[in-house]
């Protein structure tokens, strides 16, 4: 049986995405799987800092992945950063 998430539990996702950077980037790592920091931050034309810790952020949230490969980051949704993201598409479409 799947256990219910408390209001506590839902409150760390959903303050890990409340920034309009973090949903940028959420969509970004939903559309090219395994993109870099160095990605993220040329394709959002972003400050280096600002975009670092929003992932860091996003990660600490429990809605991205990050694996280390060398000297880059590469980023992936976790399973919750994909209903996430669902969620955030759909309410993109409702006017």
């Amino acid at each position: 049986m799947r256990k219910i998430k408390t209001a506590k539990q839902m409150e760390r996702h959903l303050k890990g995405m409340a920034n309009h950077h973090r949903i940028e980037i959420l969509l970004l790592v939903a559309k090219e799987d395994g993109i870099t920091l160095d990605g993220i931050i040329e394709t959002l034309n972003a400050n280096p800092k600002t975009i670092g810790e929003h992932t860091r952020r996003l990660n600490q949230a429990g809605l991205i992945n990050k694996k280390y490969k060398g000297k880059f980051v590469e980023h992936t949704l976790s399973p919750y950063g994909k209903i996430f993201v669902n969620f955030l598409k759909s309410f993109q479409q409702l006017q």
